[in-house]
């Protein structure tokens, strides 16, 4: 682990995320082996990359916005709830998205 760990500073430095290793050392063993596997998964390139691409506009040719309608949830019959799912999951099985934008806090009570 001592010549692993060494590599792991090194890619960490390069990447500006030195931090992430900060408490490393209070950690225990099983930590430690956790915590390695975890930054070896981050895939720091893709992850400067996007950082980067924040502040530009980016523009999809597929982009679509539409308004939709309103449906209050506790009126959609149970068959229907599942069908909008189903479709939903599909979606983004073909890696498509959806956003809708709610006014007033309606995002955090529509699990009611």
């Amino acid at each position: 682990m001592k010549g692993n760990i060494e590599n792991i500073k090194e890619m960490l430095k390069k990447n500006n995320q030195e931090h992430l290793l900060t408490n490393f050392d209070n950690l225990d063993d099983e930590k430690k082996e956790e915590l390695i596997k975890q930054i070896m998964q981050i895939d720091f390139e893709q992850m400067s990359t996007l950082y980067n691409n924040i502040e530009k506009n980016i523009v999809d040719k597929d982009e679509k916005i539409e308004p939709i309608k309103y449906t209050e949830k506790a009126k959609i019959p149970e068959n229907m709830k599942q069908k909008y799912f189903e479709v939903g999951a599909n979606e983004l099985k073909l890696n498509k998205l959806a956003v809708v934008t709610m006014a007033g806090g309606q995002g955090t009570r529509l699990r009611t």
